[in-house]
């Protein structure tokens, strides 16, 4: 069996060179001939579409347009060539493709520290976003959650973050009991990995960001077993929203973050057997919620539930949780666009923002506790599902149960998390949406207004 590498397959670290040379020191060039992309966006689908075009090239070179701010430019040029040549090639005997060696920047000599500034960033957000693919595209036969709580130890402390790794005895002892109950049924135990990031020189900055992430590494349906079909044989990709907080978070001190951010990895898998949790079961959260369960292929919300108590006992001033959660989002915004749902209108907003500014879309979708009835319950506090239309919202209203009056976002990606093809920055298979929106929103971060929730 080959083993995971926690270097991501493309490894978008490799020599990223600015150059002012009057002609572009590579056999390969895009040049715009004067027409200027309508902002980064364009620039960046327009270099990935570059980087495609010549994916047999080990070099190539862009040309910096006129029209941008240099180092947006640079930041978006270097995205676009390094996510469009992304291959996870880690488990083939040979690779699929010629990697890319060297990427060079051409640039006029007054914007060279410009580029060379946006060109780093560009080259931090590419690593968080080719990582958290390479960590979704990864069958769960060679990343469990003990594994990836492993590649956390191996690479979180020389980024800056700190590493504590919660084993099964250790989730009985501080009451985990949703991620304890989805893995009844699983060989492999259960994990929650908390990382910690503080910005250099002082513990406060500009506010306290948590982060709460879904990390089902295979979604078997537990015993509402999933039909066999492609979407369940991509069920590896249910913990993309872990992969994106650990894949951001690793970029943190690089882009000089301000923001405290903590997250919380809550990591198993869900599994059919003579012991897994059975519908009808209640189960007991870590602040005493009892949940009655309605279906156990629900199970994103039952191990995200205590990591937003715990979030919640952490005083942060809001908290975002990231998930390839309800097929029913998919269905309502499909596979370009995230749907963020939470009780605060300008956090809400910020996620939205952020996602702006990285081509990681989300659209607010509304906390309509008119739905909540649908997760009463006749022997416990509340049911895991609902029984009606509006399976996203119902979702987003559990989830709220749990973290009281602090600020909060969910962010749905279970349409954004795969594509089907390779398109724009995108290659097939597991997309790594979400990465580079959350280093935006921790580099953005303030405290939102208590007094404007929603």
């Amino acid at each position: 069996m080959a083993a995971f590498s926690p270097v991501p397959s493309s490894e978008p670290g490799r020599r990223v060179s600015v150059s002012t040379a009057t002609t572009a020191p590579a056999g390969v060039a895009l040049g715009l001939e004067g027409a200027t992309p309508d902002g980064p966006d364009a620039l960046r689908d327009a270099a990935a579409t570059h980087a495609r075009s010549c994916a047999d090239q080990q070099h190539v070179a862009v040309l910096v347009p006129g029209g941008i701010a240099p180092a947006e430019a640079a930041a978006a040029i270097v995205e676009g060539v390094l996510l469009a040549r992304y291959r996870y090639d880690v488990l083939r005997s040979r690779p699929t493709a010629t990697p890319l060696a060297e990427l060079t920047i051409v640039t006029s000599p007054d914007a060279e520290a410009a580029v060379s500034a946006g060109a780093a960033r560009g080259q931090a957000l590419a690593a968080a976003t080719s990582l958290a693919r390479d960590l979704a595209n990864t069958p769960h036969s060679h990343l469990t959650a003990t594994r990836l709580g492993e590649i956390a130890t191996q690479l979180g402390p020389a980024a800056g973050l700190g590493v504590e790794i919660t084993d099964k005895a250790g989730l009985i002892a501080e009451r985990i009991g949703g991620l304890l109950a989805i893995n009844q049924g699983s060989a492999e135990p259960p994990v929650m990995i908390k990382l910690t990031y503080r910005p250099d020189g002082s513990d406060a900055g500009t506010g306290h960001l948590a982060l709460v992430g879904k990390g089902i590494m295979y979604d078997s349906g537990g015993i509402a077993l999933k039909p066999g079909d492609a979407v369940h044989a991509r069920m590896k990709n249910d913990m993309s929203g872990a992969a994106a907080i650990l894949a951001a978070m690793l970029q943190l001190r690089a882009l000089g973050c301000t923001t405290a951010v903590t997250g919380w990895l809550m990591c198993t898998d869900s599994m059919p057997s003579s012991t897994a949790l059975a519908m009808g079961d209640v189960i007991v959260h870590r602040d005493g919620t009892t949940v009655e369960i309605a279906n156990t292929d629900a199970e994103g919300r039952i191990v995200m539930a205590d990591g937003l108590v715990l979030a919640r006992e952490a005083a942060p001033d809001a908290i975002l949780d990231i998930a390839t959660l309800t097929g029913a989002m998919m269905r309502a915004l499909g596979s370009d666009v995230a749907g963020v749902i939470g009780n605060h209108d300008g956090f809400v907003e910020a996620v939205r923002a952020a996602g702006a500014a990285t081509a990681e879309p989300a659209w607010p979708m509304p906390l309509w506790r008119g739905y909540a009835g649908q997760l009463d319950s006749t022997v416990a506090d509340m049911k895991n599902l609902g029984w009606g239309d509006g399976g996203a919202i119902t979702a987003a209203l559990f989830l709220e149960h749990f973290v009281g009056d602090v600020p909060w976002a969910h962010l749905d990606i279970a349409g954004t998390a795969w594509s089907d093809t390779d398109r724009g920055t995108l290659t097939a298979g597991c997309t790594g949406f979400g990465a580079r929106l959350l280093v935006q929103l921790a580099l953005d971060f303030s405290p939102p207004n208590v007094d404007t929730a929603a």
